[in-house]
């Protein structure tokens, strides 16, 4: 390893450290991905019940895109050392082939982002609903039940109060009117 290193000039040895480094992190990445080691340029804080669409947005500083212009900076030059271009020309094109790298990059995960379904539940869609009440609802707010609405093409079971002045019993077809706080629905009766 030595040999191959000490025929090198130092802007190839430079361009080979890189393009190992940033392959090898590359790697890890890769695999930690597939096996499950989480993903931090995504981070969802999940106590958000009322997160709008996720935010993520077009992200270009992020640690995968940085990895990604190091690597195909590396490479690139590499190539381009391999043909005979000269210094100049040859750090302009791996800064470019890296740039557009991290331009690639963002704008997959950035599309991929926009593609992903949210499973995350945005309340206020779920006033006007009509539901049932699972668990009694005590009257005049004295006691919190719950009912079963479908909300963005799920049922769910959301936490209830009324102002309505008699218990509302399991079985009872309400609506939802107002969200009193982000979990807590207020809904009436609805009558025949």
């Amino acid at each position: 390893m030595k040999e191959f290193f000490a025929e090198m000039s130092s802007l190839e040895q430079t361009y080979w450290i890189i393009a190992l480094v940033g392959s090898a992190v590359f790697l890890v990445i890769f695999l930690l991905t597939f096996i499950g080691g989480g993903d931090a340029d995504m981070e969802a804080d999940a106590s958000d019940f009322e997160a709008d669409d996720g935010g993520v947005g077009f992200q270009f500083f992020t640690f995968k895109n940085i990895v990604a212009f190091f690597t195909i900076f590396g490479w690139s030059g590499i190539a381009c050392i391999d043909n005979g271009i000269s210094t100049s020309t040859t750090i302009i094109i791996s800064t470019l082939a890296g740039l557009l790298m991290m331009v690639l990059t963002s704008s997959l995960f950035y599309w991929m982002h926009k593609l992903a379904e949210s499973g995350t539940l945005k309340i206020k869609n779920a006033v006007g609903v009509i539901g049932e009440v699972y668990l009694p609802i005590g009257a005049n707010r004295s006691k919190m039940g719950k009912v079963q609405i479908k909300v963005q093409g799920s049922l769910r079971e959301l936490e209830a109060i009324t102002d309505e002045t008699e218990d509302l019993e399991t079985g009872s077809m309400v609506q939802v009117i107002e969200i009193v706080s982000a979990e807590i629905l207020l809904v009436k009766k609805l009558t025949k």
